[in-house]
């Protein structure tokens, strides 16, 4: 007969992340905001204060995209960006009963956290279907729709999720590898990308991609230390250095702005944005049913010039109906709650019917 021996141990509790002082400080240490669910009341609180919590998003021109897409009960719509599921979530409350809402990411990670939230809110298959592909994947999804969309949303800013992670190597806040990439597993990370290119050709991207007007000195200190940046932090101190010997009314603001356009330079460079931002402009008009509307939020010039010239061509070519004659802002108690809702441009457009 063989010995057997129970225990009567209870597992042991993982701990959470101890940290110094009243207030955490580290992203992996904010487990209230981590846990939005758990601790409603606390993220309230952060959000009150005009801040973004950790590991959530915080949909810009909520009351405006619906403006623009007027969703219908059993339409069928496309959040080409899903990100943390915000507007969707408000665009499938509003095309029940009967509707759907397709929605699709390239972040592997941020995609899978979104449809299980979704799914816990009540929505099913049939309600709400999530797709990992890119916006060159748009016009396979289209059989599924019933041959197009009744209305197309894209968020082209950068989700808070990936923002605030450093893992994710999108800040240069905090460190991390240099990565900037929305999906990992495609592609080289920004590390990579400033030790390959010249300095010629980085200079031509921090100008092309951001607008920066030191881009000269900022690529040569880049391409100087390139051995040498592997972090977002080295990175940032390398952009510090270029920028020592300039004389700026406010340094320190300054100096940041040139940061956060670099980091974003490089960003749409190893994510080809425009490249994909074009293609999806080309492609918008056959994905939408003849009266189907697009809205699109831009965050910079780059996006915001090229979403403007496609639509102005596509009303003088009868693509459109109608498109936005003015640009839309968030409202002043918009961007005084969030301030990253700053510098968002709405911009719609219909398509024409049929004959």
């Amino acid at each position: 007969m063989e010995n057997t021996t129970i225990s009567n141990e209870e597992p042991k509790r993982k701990r959470r992340v101890r940290y110094k002082g009243t207030h955490p400080r580290r992203f992996e240490e904010k487990y209230k905001e981590l846990n939005f669910e758990k601790y409603a009341d606390d993220v309230k609180k952060i959000i009150k204060s005009g801040k973004t919590p950790a590991g959530m998003h915080r949909s810009i021109c909520v009351k405006e995209v619906i403006e623009a897409l007027r969703p219908e009960p059993g339409q069928v719509g496309l959040d080409a960006t899903l990100g943390f599921g915000g507007h969707a979530q408000e665009l499938l409350a509003r095309v029940s009963p009967g509707g759907r809402i397709f929605g699709i990411d390239v972040d592997p990670v941020e995609l899978a956290r979104t449809e299980a939230r979704l799914r816990k809110a009540g929505f099913n298959e049939n309600e709400f279907v999530a797709r990992r592909i890119n916006f060159a994947g748009i016009p396979k999804l289209l059989d599924s729709a019933g041959g197009g969309f009744d209305f197309i949303l894209a968020d082209l800013g950068v989700s808070s999720m990936q923002l605030d992670n450093p893992s994710r190597g999108f800040t240069f806040k905090r460190e991390g590898p240099l990565d900037l990439r929305f999906n990992s597993q495609r592609g080289q990370p920004a590390s990579a990308l400033v030790k390959s290119i010249s300095e010629k050709a980085l200079e031509k991207i921090l100008f092309a991609n951001s607008d920066e007007p030191y881009a000269c000195e900022i690529a040569r200190a880049i391409h100087k230390n390139k051995n040498m940046i592997a972090t977002t932090t080295a990175l940032a101190d390398a952009i510090r250095e270029a920028l020592a010997g300039v004389s700026f009314e406010n340094p320190r603001e300054e100096i940041t702005t040139s940061i956060r356009r670099t980091f974003q330079a490089l960003r749409i460079a190893v994510n080809d944005e425009f490249s994909a931002l074009e293609q999806f402009l080309r492609n918008l008009p056959i994905c939408l049913k003849p009266g189907g509307r697009a809205a699109i939020l831009t965050f910079h010039s780059g996006e915001d010039n090229r979403v403007a010239r496609f639509f102005d061509e596509g009303l003088a070519t009868g693509a459109y109906s109608d498109i936005c004659r003015e640009p839309i802002r968030p409202t002043p108690q918009e961007r005084y709650d969030n301030p990253r809702s700053k510098s968002a441009i709405l911009r719609w457009a219909v398509r024409a019917k049929t004959k």
